[in-house]
C-alpha cells in the first residue's frame, strides 16, 4: 500500500467559483482509492489540487484490495472515492457507492452505459504485449486461441485475478467469446501463464525479457513502447475488450462534496484530454480523441464481456479461476 498526502494549493476565490467548486478545503483532504500506477497518480493529481485548491489524500492498492478494504470500512467509510477500479468490481460494491451524476454525464459515450452507482471514467483496452527482440510481430499470437498452444508456455506474463481488475477483465473476456467452453479455453491459456504480483508489472516482465509477452492494458503497453522498449502491441482477433473502469462516491465518506468535485474534474474534457494525450487512457467522453498512434475502436473485434454476475457472481468465478489455475 502507498500512501500520498498532498497539501492544499490556494486558488482564488473567483478562481473557486469559475470552477463551480465550492470551497471544500475546510472539511479535510478528498479521500481517494485508487488502483492506478503510481505514475499515473503522480501526474494527475498536482493538477487536480492545482485546478480545484483541495488537498488529496491518496491510498493505492490493487483493485480487488480496494474492493475488500471498502466492504470492510462499510460501517465507517475512510473513502470519500474510489477510483479507476473495473465497472464489475464497481457494480459488486453498489451498497456501499452513493449515486452522483457528474457536471458532464451528457459527454459520455452511452456505449459505456449508464450505472446508478458509479461513472464509466476510461475507457480500458486489453491487448497482448510482445517483447519483439524476443518474438516478432508475425511469429507472436493473434488470438486467444492461439494463446493456448503448450509451445509459449512460461512465456506470458499476467496478474492474478484475485488481485487485478485487468486480469478479472480478461478471464471474462475469455468467458464471453467461448461461452460453455471458455473455462477450458481459459485452462489451457493460464497453464502458460507466469503469474506477475500486479497488472502494472506485466509491461515490465516483458521489456525485460522475462517473458516474450504479456497481457496488459493497452495503455500500460504504449507508455514502455513511447519509452523505447522494444515492445510491439497485438489486438486479439477473436475478442478485444473495451471496458470502462470508474469512479465512485463512496456512500457516508468523511467528505462527500470534495469526493463529487474529484469526480467532476475526473470526468472534466481538459482531464480526459490529458490522459488521452499524455497517458494513453481512451476517453469516456464523446468529444475526445484516442491516443495517438492507436487503431480507432471501429476497426477491432470488440466483444461485449460479461458482467461477473452473469458468470454466476464474483466468489463462484474466483473459485473456479483457483481450480483452472490448479490451485
Amino acid at each position: 500500500m502507498s500512501v500520498s498526502r498532498r497539501s492544499v494549493l490556494s486558488l482564488s476565490a473567483a478562481a473557486l467559483l469559475a470552477l463551480g467548486a465550492p470551497a471544500f478545503a475546510r472539511s479535510g483532504p478528498v479521500v481517494i482509492y485508487t488502483a492506478h500506477k503510481s505514475s499515473i497518480v503522480d501526474e494527475l493529481l498536482p493538477v487536480f489540487e492545482k485546478e480545484t485548491g483541495l488537498k488529496a489524500e491518496v491510498v493505492k492498492l490493487g483493485s480487488g484490495d480496494i474492493a475488500r478494504r471498502a466492504r470492510a470500512e462499510a460501517g465507517a467509510p475512510a473513502a470519500d472515492v474510489i477510483w479507476s477500479i473495473s465497472g464489475g468490481q464497481l457494480n459488486e460494491l453498489a451498497e456501499i457507492l452513493a449515486p452522483y451524476a457528474p457536471r458532464d454525464a451528457d459527454s459520455i459515450d452511452p456505449q459505456f452505459g449508464r450505472h446508478e452507482a458509479w461513472t464509466p471514467y476510461t475507457a480500458v483496452v486489453y491487448v497482448l504485449a510482445v517483447n519483439t527482440d524476443e518474438l516478432s510481430l508475425d511469429e507472436a499470437p493473434k488470438s486467444w486461441e492461439a494463446l493456448r498452444d503448450p509451445k509459449w508456455k512460461g512465456q506470458v506474463a499476467s496478474a492474478r485475478a484475485d488481485g487485478s481488475g485487468s486480469a478479472m477483465q480478461q478471464l471474462q473476456t475469455v468467458l464471453s467469446v467461448y461461452g460453455d467452453a471458455g473455462w477450458d479455453v481459459y485452462k489451457e491459456i493460464a497453464a502458460n501463464f507466469v503469474f506477475t504480483n500486479s497488472s502494472g508489472a506485466v509491461p515490465r516482465f516483458v521489456a525485460d525479457a522475462e517473458t516474450s509477452m504479456g497481457l496488459t492494458l493497452e495503455d500500460n503497453a504504449l507508455e514502455y513502447v513511447h519509452g523505447g522498449a522494444p515492445m510491439g502491441i497485438v489486438h486479439l482477433t477473436d475478442g478485444t475488450a473495451i471496458t470502462p473502469d470508474g469512479v465512485a462516491l463512496v456512500k457516508g465518506g468523511p467528505n462527500p462534496e470534495g469526493g463529487k468535485a474529484f469526480i467532476d474534474w475526473a470526468l472534466s474534457k481538459d482531464t480526459q484530454e490529458r490522459l488521452a494525450r499524455d497517458i494513453g487512457r481512451r476517453s469516456v467522453r464523446t468529444d475526445v480523441a484516442g491516443p495517438p498512434g492507436t487503431p480507432d475502436l471501429a476497426d477491432l473485434n470488440v466483444v461485449a464481456v460479461k458482467e461477473l454476475n452473469e458468470l454466476g457472481g464474483a466468489e463462484e468465478v474466483l473459485a473456479r479461476w483457483r481450480a483452472a489455475i490448479g490451485e
